[in-house]
């Protein structure tokens, strides 16, 4: 395996932060070298709150990731989330300018130039001018119109904004833990690149990452995303619940959580019961196992019934290839079968995969941001190589001038 590069991903979510140091071949193959995730302090539903405290978080992960590989890091690919993170969708048209009228890298990118010219608040930034597709001379539907004659150019492309405030926090954290950026991905986006199939994205579907503080949502049709936003509602907020209902602590709630919750009531006798500890009880004492997961279902159901809501206002209520489910949040059990039921769509649980190297506990749900901001850096180092060799030529020509001036010039 030749390696081409080594790449970094940020994962700065509200629960963890994760930092992951990737190999990527020159056939595309990404090989995980170091990883650091790190419990995360400092953030609350995916936002910056203490800066002092998340610079920290994220200095841990990136020194931990460092020592496992042995490489130091300076640049890395960085998530963003929180429900500031929002998306509209933008056309700009242009006049073909070339001789022969034939669509060049310079017309594409004018014409997304016009498009991301919309009015967008001074207060926001711009994270994406994903192109979604083009249509050229009225014809509607084209991919890549490089090189097709045409007098006219347009370009339907997606624009992911996020709060400028948000964002300057989150840079300067991630700064001030000695990293420069080298792009901000937003979270749902990053964990579409390491879930998602690519004929599920022709077809149309969902990416619903439940993470611990936020749902990152991304909507797919014809190959690209439509829709992207983040809602405020995770896994915290079915701890929360079973914390206040069973009066205990969080820690308890989320260990109860995980080891008997599930989302299917179907599954669970009447008379199951489980110990607890409560809060200023010495022994403890028995709760209902059914009362438990009663809870949690209510409070998933709410979240499913949220997302539903905001896919039928992105106008897609039902998308051919369904929801796929990632994110912390989504290993609960009976996750899947619950939101079946409330989406009235197919849906599955989803975690990375065909990623090697120092892979074990990654490929769970909980890793799909981090390890999609690698596939995504990894896809954009893809994308800038052709300018790569596209300029070659031009130097051989330097050259050969510079040979003919030698030959006068001894």
């Amino acid at each position: 395996m030749e390696r081409e590069a080594v790449l970094v991903g940020i994962d700065v979510g509200t629960s963890k932060v994760c930092a992951l140091i990737g190999e990527v071949s020159r056939d595309g193959s990404l090989t995980i070298i170091g990883k650091g995730p790190v419990p995360a302090n400092g953030l609350k539903k995916g936002v910056v709150v203490n800066i002092d405290q998340t610079v920290h978080s994220i200095a841990n992960a990136v020194e931990q990731a460092e020592r496992l590989s042995g490489w130091k890091i300076d640049r890395a690919f960085v998530g963003v989330g929180g429900q500031h993170v929002e998306s509209q969708n933008s056309r700009g048209a242009v006049a073909v300018s070339g001789h022969n009228r034939e669509v060049t890298r310079e017309d594409v990118n004018r014409a997304t130039e016009v498009a991301r010219a919309v009015s967008i608040p001074s207060n926001r930034d711009v994270l994406h001018v994903l192109p979604r597709g083009f249509i050229v001379d009225g014809q509607e539907g084209v991919k890549d119109p490089l090189g097709m004659s045409a007098i006219r150019l347009e370009v339907e492309t997606h624009i992911v904004t996020a709060s400028a405030t948000a964002v300057q926090n989150l840079s300067k954290c991630v700064q001030a833990a000695g990293v420069k950026i080298d792009e901000l991905v937003a979270n749902s986006l990053a964990s579409a690149e390491a879930v998602l199939s690519e004929t599920e994205k022709e077809l149309g579907v969902a990416v619903a990452d439940i993470g611990a503080g936020t749902l990152d949502l991304a909507l797919f049709a014809d190959g690209s995303p439509f829709h992207t936003a983040v809602l405020p509602v995770g896994g915290n907020n079915v701890t929360n619940d079973v914390a206040i209902g069973l009066k205990t602590s969080l820690q308890v709630a989320e260990e109860l959580k995980v080891r008997h919750g599930t989302c299917d009531l179907r599954a669970v006798g009447q008379d199951e019961m489980i110990s607890v500890t409560v809060l200023g009880e010495e022994a403890g004492r028995q709760v209902s196992r059914h009362e438990v997961c009663q809870i949690i279902e209510a409070r998933m159901r709410e979240t499913f019934e949220l997302l539903r809501s905001e896919m039928e206002s992105a106008g897609h209520g039902m998308l051919p290839a369904g929801v796929v489910l990632t994110g912390g949040a989504a290993q609960l059990a009976g996750v899947a079968e619950l939101g079946r039921e409330v989406l009235q769509m197919p849906v599955r649980i989803a975690a990375p995969s065909g990623i090697g190297g120092l892979v074990d506990n990654l490929l769970t749900p909980a890793y799909s941001t981090a390890v999609g901001l690698l596939l995504w850096g990894a896809a954009t180092l893809a994308a800038s190589e052709p300018a790569r060799y596209e300029s070659a030529p031009a130097m051989g020509g330097l050259g050969r001038i510079r040979d003919a001036l030698r030959s006068i010039f001894p």
